[in-house]
């Protein structure tokens, strides 16, 4: 069965079997109705496979393990074909295997038998995750490490590394100003339209909190959060924006084609958006401390 999804204003086609494609209830909110016409970003094919072959006609490309309760992803490559396994957590066994073209517009997913319906979701939920940021990184879009509340029409984007406090917050800011929204609290979407506008989307992955929301919102900050014992907002220079946006997005940025997407994308990002960082404690004065000083007539 074949279903198509727009992502950030990006399609991608999914062949998959009925039953696996209804364990997708995290994309159905942007599943649409297309023609034949219409050109995906990328096609991914999903089948089940009694057994997943070594990588034997591929050179080892690098291995992220970094983080024991993450996936772990062994990448490897080839003139013609990059693969990718993938497994639940840094010391699990690969659970699926994908295999792609050298640009990520086309790939296949063998998930390996007899998976429970949580393991199949994973592997197809993580192949189409990286091929999305793989496949569009040349297209002024960013798969982004963040959490993401609505506030006024404006959306502000916390990064930082995991554990930094993310979720926590985002929930401050619900919880300080009742009509804000949590937009994404995982893996939401930056992209620079035509105009040179700045925009967030919702995605289909939002990690341990399912919040799949099918819109954008335009970006009125990008915040770089750590933990301190008080509350206070500092500026940064373009370097410092750069490299902590480096370290939020996802791609594979040692690959050059790739990276001068990055690099262009992220570089038109730091110098036209708001961005600071906020050393904070878990609390709703520090939602209201970086509330305050992005709306300050002084900050813009």
């Amino acid at each position: 069965m074949t279903a198509t999804y727009r992502i950030a204003e990006e399609l991608l086609r999914l062949d998959a079997p009925e039953q696996w494609l209804m364990l997708m209830a995290n994309m159905a909110p942007f599943r649409v109705m297309t023609d034949d016409t219409c050109v995906p970003a990328f096609a991914l094919e999903v089948k089940e496979q009694p057994g997943l072959d070594e990588p034997s006609a591929f050179n080892h490309f690098f291995t992220d393990n970094s983080e024991e309760d993450m996936p772990r992803l062994e990448v490897y490559q080839s003139d013609a074909q990059w693969l990718i396994r993938i497994a639940q957590t840094a010391q699990a066994p690969v659970c699926c295997r994908l295999v792609a073209d050298k640009d990520f517009r086309h790939a296949r997913l063998a998930v390996l038998s007899g998976q429970s319906a949580t393991a199949v979701r994973f592997a197809i939920d993580n192949a189409v995750m990286l091929l999305f940021a793989f496949a569009t990184a040349h297209r002024h879009t960013l798969e982004m490490h963040a959490s993401v509340v609505v506030h006024e029409r404006k959306a502000y984007l916390f990064l930082g590394h995991s554990g930094t406090g993310k979720s926590t917050h985002a929930r401050q800011w619900l919880a300080l100003y009742h009509w804000a929204y949590l937009l994404n609290d995982d893996n939401p979407v930056l992209r620079i339209d035509d105009d040179g506008q700045l925009w967030v989307y919702g995605t289909p992955w939002s990690g341990k909190t399912p919040c799949y929301r099918n819109e954008r919102v335009r970006v009125a900050a990008l915040v770089q959060l750590e933990q301190a014992p008080h509350n206070e907002v500092l500026p940064l220079a373009p370097s410092q924006r750069y490299a902590y946006m480096l370290s939020s997005c996802s791609g594979l940025k040692i690959v050059h084609e790739a990276m001068d997407g990055i690099h262009d994308t992220i570089s038109r990002i730091v110098l036209h958006t708001p961005m600071a960082k906020l050393r904070c404690l878990p609390d709703k004065p520090s939602a209201q401390c970086c509330y305050d000083y992005f709306n300050s007539p002084a900050n813009h």
